[in-house]
């Protein structure tokens, strides 16, 4: 009985294990998985920039911590934008409305790749096919200083482009 139920946690927990990490921390992908698939993206210049998004830092404000966004970020605010990141998906289906971009993409169905700043919410015009490709979408931002989700940054009446 013993013998069985130490070859049940055995199984159970090889799945649970953490990914292996290279020497500067960066996660490894499995075996057979293409480690491609876990670059973050490259810089276009017709996007916005993750980097940009990235200018932020946390104020203390009593007794809870804000946001403070860059001069240069804080300009973007109600703007139109392009942004391009990996779609982390809020609704069942493969066409998606509501849905997040991430800087990263998503390694662990339980895990966030990032933190607010790598992360922009979007509400679409029209459906957006779900996908593990980047993708593209065009709308305005408004970046949030007191989101109570969390959030910085929201594009609405987003449409996919190129």
């Amino acid at each position: 009985m013993f013998a069985r139920a130490l070859i049940l946690a055995f199984a159970l927990a090889l799945p649970a294990q953490a990914q292996d990490q290279n020497k500067l921390g960066e996660h490894v992908p499995p075996p057979g998985v293409d480690p491609a698939m876990f670059k973050p993206l490259a810089e276009r210049k017709d996007v916005l920039s993750w980097k940009l998004l990235a200018q932020v830092e946390l104020v203390k404000l009593k007794d809870r911590y804000v946001p403070q966004f860059s001069g240069n970020v804080a300009a973007l605010d109600q703007k139109e934008v392009k942004v391009q990141g990996f779609m982390l998906p809020l609704q069942t289906g493969a066409q998606q409305t509501h849905f997040v971009l991430s800087a990263m993409p998503q390694t662990c169905s339980f895990c966030l790749p990032g933190g607010p700043e790598q992360l922009v919410e979007v509400k679409a015009k029209k459906p957006v096919r779900y996908g593990f490709e980047p993708v593209v979408v065009t709308g305005k931002l408004s970046i949030l200083k007191e989101d109570p989700t969390g959030v910085y940054y929201r594009l609405t009446d987003a449409v996919q482009s190129q």
